[in-house]
């Protein structure tokens, strides 16, 4: 593998007696699309911070290119930032606001003028060039503010929740043409959200965060469909977390439930171990006959395509399932099969 573009190496950050970054240790590829994920608080914002330079880790290393950013100032990295509120200068019409950073390197006129009107023309604001910034759409404004950011051609773009004072619609068609923007310039992105539909929509790989640390990396598939920690299970998407014991017969394995038991393949637990199944609603099977477990429908939202369902099967246990008819009505007796490759397991550990 080619050497990564960032590289933070076991960064830490205090605040008092706050713990910020604990020990976090990821690195970004060359072109690549990269999720911060988490919780208010998790540390992703202090790890952006610390990646412009705005902050300095209290230990830790972090390169870009192989060169050590210690020291550095934000105005001498390869870097930029899209800020959350976008920041742009309300006094400057759109052409002059995504030329900002190029003047101030200053780059010749005829330079200036072809790389502003190129990402005018990539972002779609090529008509919108002399218009006055509070003239603009929220989303258009979304877009200005990418532009100036790219203008200056920097080696790695941090984005502050960039889609967050969107509307879900706008929000929706903006990732769109933000992945489709960062594919065509093949600038690296590292956007920082706690939206799990963002992430998983747009990054090629997440970082999941929690409490300072890195609770997972790898792809939208993998976080999503393999959590590595029933943090992750419960942040990122629906779950249900079912609560038993192992039990073993012969090559076999079941999860002991107070509604039944469970079959499970490949599990690594030893006998009577306490564990937890994370069974996404999708994964489990709904029928009004046949096999299955037993339980009865408690309430449904319907949501076009699909209806979820809550299902109880015991006085403490209801599980949401998710039906793809929207036949089912409260008092419903059904079955629910949960296949034994469904889900993910965890020990008491995880």
């Amino acid at each position: 593998m080619s050497a990564p573009l960032l590289a933070v190496a076991n960064a830490t950050k205090r605040f008092g007696a706050v713990v910020a970054l604990d020990d976090v240790s990821l690195d970004v590829g060359a072109g690549e699309f990269f999720a911060l994920l988490g919780p208010s608080g998790c540390g992703k914002t202090t790890l952006m911070r610390c990646i412009a330079g705005f902050e300095t880790p209290d230990s830790g290393r972090l390169t870009l290119n192989g060169d050590d950013l210690a020291g550095v100032p934000p105005y001498r990295r390869p870097v930029n930032m899209m800020f959350q509120s976008y920041a742009l200068f309300p006094h400057l019409d759109v052409f002059e606001n995504v030329a900002f950073g190029l003047r101030r390197k200053g780059e010749a006129q005829e330079a200036i003028r072809a790389r502003v009107n190129e990402l005018l023309e990539m972002t779609q604001l090529t008509p919108y060039g002399s218009r006055q910034i509070n003239a603009l759409s929220g989303g258009q404004r979304q877009r200005v503010a990418l532009a100036r950011a790219l203008a200056p051609r920097p080696k790695l773009l941090l984005l502050d929740e960039p889609l967050g004072a969107l509307d879900r619609k706008l929000r929706e068609e903006t990732q769109f043409q933000l992945k489709e923007i960062q594919r065509r310039t093949n600038t690296s992105f590292v956007i920082v959200t706690h939206d799990q539909d963002e992430a998983l929509a747009l990054a090629d790989r997440i970082a999941v965060m929690r409490a300072g640390r890195v609770e997972q990396i790898a792809s939208p598939v993998d976080i999503y469909e393999r959590p590595a920690t029933r943090f992750v299970a419960g942040f990122v998407g629906e779950t249900n977390f079912i609560d038993g014991r192992i039990a073993r017969d012969g090559g076999g394995a079941r999860l002991v439930t107070s509604f039944g038991n469970l079959a499970r393949d490949h599990c690594p637990l030893a006998e009577d171990a306490r564990a937890t199944l994370s069974l996404r609603p999708e994964r489990i099977g709904v029928s009004r006959e046949g096999e299955g477990l037993s339980g009865v429908v408690e309430d449904f939202v319907f949501r076009g395509e699909n209806t979820l369902l809550r299902v109880r099967l015991a006085p403490d246990v209801v599980l949401r399932v998710l039906a793809h008819e929207a036949r089912y009505a409260i008092g419903d007796v059904v079955r629910l099969q949960i296949a034994p490759d469904a889900g993910v397991l965890f020990g008491e550990e995880a």
